[in-house]
């Protein structure tokens, strides 16, 4: 059980937590002064430390480099006690375990950091090892430069021994890398160590600058974290180092450990500026989710649009040209790089109306590899009596005719010179003469059963809303039964459906795939903790819609974290409680 280390923020692997000593430590942070170790029993043994609440006592303990061969770590493993202070246990990837610590040192971290496949399978193998809401502790290998990324890998509490060393080696450390002294023009900083010419620069000066430059960039990434972009910013920072670079890709092939951490909706830009974007999980878990769950429910013809710089796309000015061509005659899907295709009913869906990419009028042939399997895909999935490609020649031309060629379909090209001169936008309204409107009802319907289809799963929106009643207006549309009883409400913000208790109901009782949370014998109000989740399901991820329901209370709410971290937590919030009856 982790008595002193509580999570109360996540953006993938990376959270902010607190360590709960006498004067309390947001993470990640520097532990240099809040660490006390109570030495190695590789030398001789050592008395268990009395501890206090000032500080987390490193427990006696037998540490091991990297490559350390497994039996000979077995033959001196530590037995470690159960203590009722903030405790420290030191583990390696293959002997990580829960051994009732509040925070785990990982022994070797020097072996493995500076090792991209290295490096990403020791956190990820001790990360999944130790419980879920223990600190992770690496020691002597943080720099201003690799930091950020050992957070978003998943470590919690560094020290500034490397920092140090380096210092005193007139090593000038910096978010870029490192500049001899001897090198150094002028000193690039405004640390109070920088104050002075920088002939007056000593080596004393040097250590002081490197220790405020560290923590300077840990609080940098702290506020990163908070607003839910840290992974824009490694998307920059790796870059200064080949490692780290790495390191980064290799923990977007490890789909599993980044997605079940990842928010399914965030309130915060995702910016899109490099190729490994296209990685991301948001961007990979959208583009699946719209060619395996999304289900066009429209009979009329398909009219693929170029993307647009506002979102969402509906607002803008271009959107509103084509809207005014189209009149409702034709089922309108965006293309776009980084994510695929949008169709018209999800582009308030996160992270449809959240992204923001660069905007050079070229695409790189990994986008146009990338936008032509997700719309291969979606064609292959949703049937269309005839396709429309109002789209410009640079890189969205090239994807439509790759498209055709693998399809064996035929597009009909409306675009001379520009989607929105006169002369194009007149193709494209000709081109639909004859094509019958849908109505404002068939809009409301099929946006809410599409956006169910992409939230719960593929047929939830027919199994969830096989009859339904709309009122209010997009995007604040409400879904009532024929009854009249509120069933769900769309939330503009993520474009997304939370539902009221009877629209839990009727999920739990469809054939939808329902996400449950277990409690304990509580009515939770406001939310629910951690140590009242009795079970959860696995695939549950932070933000999901979530039925909660104990031998007390049936409520439904939203998920602050994953399944297996609700069933496996001893803090935290694990669901927030949006409604409750108690039984």
């Amino acid at each position: 059980m982790t008595d002193y280390f509580e999570i109360h923020g996540r953006d993938g692997a990376a959270r902010i937590g607190e360590l709960r000593l006498s004067e309390s430590l947001t993470t990640p942070a520097l532990a240099d002064d809040v660490i006390s170790d109570a030495g190695s029993l590789w030398f001789k043994d050592r008395d268990l430390p009395e501890g206090d609440e000032s500080k987390l006592t490193v427990l006696p303990h037998r540490s091991f480099p990297s490559g350390t061969d497994e039996e000979v770590m077995e033959s001196f493993a530590v037995d470690y006690p159960d203590v009722d202070y903030p405790s420290a246990a030191v583990v390696a990837p293959e002997t990580a375990d829960d051994y009732g610590a509040d925070a785990y040192v990982l022994s070797g971290a020097r072996g493995v950091v500076g090792h991209g496949a290295g490096f990403k399978d020791a956190i990820i193998d001790t990360r999944e090892a130790i419980p879920a809401d223990s600190a992770l502790v690496l020691s002597g290998v943080a720099t201003p430069e690799n930091v950020a990324t050992l957070v978003y890998a998943g470590v919690d509490l560094v020290d500034s021994d490397l920092a140090v060393v380096k210092g005193t080696q007139g090593k000038y450390l910096t978010t870029e890398g490192q500049h001899y002294l001897d090198d150094l023009h002028e000193l690039p900083c405004s640390c109070p160590a920088c104050q002075r010419p920088v002939d007056e620069f000593t080596r004393e000066h040097c250590v002081e600058h490197n220790v405020n430059a560290l923590r300077a960039e840990l609080g940098i990434v702290r506020e990163r974290i908070r607003s839910g972009r840290l992974r824009d910013y490694i998307e920059g920072q790796a870059r200064h180092e080949q490692w780290l670079t790495a390191a980064f890709r290799e923990f977007d092939q490890q789909w599993s450990y980044v997605e079940e951490r990842t928010p399914v909706i965030r309130n915060a830009e995702l910016a899109a500026a490099t190729e490994d974007s296209l990685r991301r999980v948001e961007i990979q878990r959208f583009a699946d989710r719209v060619t395996t769950r999304y289900r066009n429910r429209f009979d009329r013809p398909l009219v693929l649009l170029p993307c647009s710089a506002k979102k969402p796309y509906s607002e803008s000015q271009s959107h509103g040209q084509y809207h005014d061509a189209i009149q409702f005659r034709a089922h309108k899907v965006s293309m776009t790089s980084p994510i695929g295709v949008v169709p018209q009913e999800l582009e308030l869906t996160y992270p449809a109306q959240h992204y923001d990419s660069v905007v050079t009028g070229r695409w790189s042939e990994d986008e146009k590899e990338f936008v032509a399997e997700v719309l291969r895909r979606y064609l292959e999935r949703n049937e269309y009596p005839r396709i429309i490609a109002h789209v410009p020649e640079e890189g969205y031309r090239d994807v439509c005719e790759r498209v055709e060629e693998a399809l064996d379909v035929e597009f009909e090209y409306t675009v001379e010179d520009h989607p929105t001169t006169t002369e194009s936008l007149g193709n494209l309204a000709s081109t639909l003469t004859g094509e019958s409107k849908y109505g404002k009802r068939d809009r409301q319907h099929n946006t809410v059963r599409a956006m169910a289809d992409y939230q719960f799963g593929d047929g939830a929106g027919d199994a969830l809303f096989s009859e339904l009643n709309i009122q209010s207006r997009y995007p604040k549309l409400r879904v009532h039964d024929d009854d009249g009883e509120q069933l769900a409400a769309m939330v503009p913000q993520y474009g997304t459906l939370s539902f009221t208790l009877a629209g839990a109901r009727r999920w739990v009782e469809s054939d939808a795939p329902v996400k449950r949370v277990e409690i304990d014998a509580f009515a939770p109000h406001g939310s629910v903790l951690a140590p009242g989740v009795v079970d959860a399901d696995d695939d549950i991820r932070p933000g999901d819609e979530v039925v909660i329901e104990g031998p007390k209370a049936f409520a439904i709410g939203r998920a602050e974290m994953s399944g297996p971290e609700m069933a496996e937590s001893t803090r935290g919030i694990a669901t927030e409680v949006r409604h409750v009856e108690e039984k």
